[in-house]
């Protein structure tokens, strides 16, 4: 069988997830942000757009391709997470996730089964996968296609994707943290609180140089409990110090690990 017969069969069935208004073609369309709005389901992806600072791009002239999140696709993350990312000390977090839904170019279904990869304006390229009638984008299910607007095209996914460096960066984050607090934690309770502070400082001071995707928020507060520790003579205290931002740390990135799955 041909790739493009192979191709066909599931393309015919996205294709008959659009809406008759989509099919009848894209002449009459607002932008991508006035079509998200239109469809009421895409509340808080132009919320944390507005926040990123790129409603302008979803407005502007295009072509772009938004794989876009429902409002149930944000609300399944874990609690907390919206909240956190909305925050200003967070943009560059979002940013980065919210760049890797969207593509530079108008792709609509037809190209997007054909692909095995498409490369986003985050720089990273999310993975396409056709299994029988369903497609995924990531660990994300296409659930609409073709949505048609002035300066491009949506596509409904049901996740919110996540960055692939971002996740792994995190991953090996909270492994150091991890580590280190196994072997901290003894250290501190039989009477070797310095030992703990120093382990606790070389860790937090390996993922600052290492960690290249920390988030502004997590780097400042981490660098803070660092010089706090500096000045601190108390061990104990100072170990104090450190682990409590290594906490925040793993448990902000633990939240948007699980996200991600």
């Amino acid at each position: 069988m041909s790739m493009k017969k192979q191709l066909l069969t599931p393309l015919l069935v996205v294709c008959s997830l659009m809406t008759p208004a989509v099919q009848a073609g894209h002449h009459e369309a607002g932008n991508i942000a006035e079509v998200a709005q239109q469809a009421g389901q895409f509340t808080t992806l132009i919320a944390a757009a507005k926040a990123a600072g790129l409603a302008g791009a979803l407005t502007g002239d295009g072509p772009l391709t938004v794989f876009a999140p429902t409002d149930d696709a944000f609300a399944a993350l874990p609690e907390g997470t919206i909240e956190t990312l909305l925050k200003p000390e967070n943009r560059d977090q979002l940013v980065s996730i919210l760049t890797y839904h969207i593509a530079a170019a108008r792709l609509p279904a037809s190209k997007v089964v054909s692909s095995d990869r498409i490369e986003t304006l985050n720089g990273k390229r999310p993975v396409i996968s056709v299994k029988g009638s369903a497609v995924k984008i990531d660990n994300a299910n296409v659930v609409k296609v073709d949505i048609a607007a002035s300066n491009g095209v949506i596509h409904v996914i049901d996740k919110v994707l996540m960055p692939p460096s971002s996740e792994a960066a995190s991953r090996q984050t909270r492994e150091v943290f991890q580590m280190a607090i196994e072997r901290g934690v003894p250290l501190f309770n039989h009477g070797n609180p310095a030992a703990c502070a120093d382990l606790y400082q070389v860790a937090v001071a390996s993922v600052l140089t290492l960690d290249q995707n920390l988030s502004a928020s997590h780097r400042k507060l981490l660098s803070r409990a660092l010089a706090k520790a500096e000045r601190t003579h108390n061990h104990r205290t100072r170990a104090w110090l450190i682990r409590d931002a290594m906490d925040a740390v793993y448990d902000d990135q633990t939240m948007m690990m699980l996200s991600a799955n």
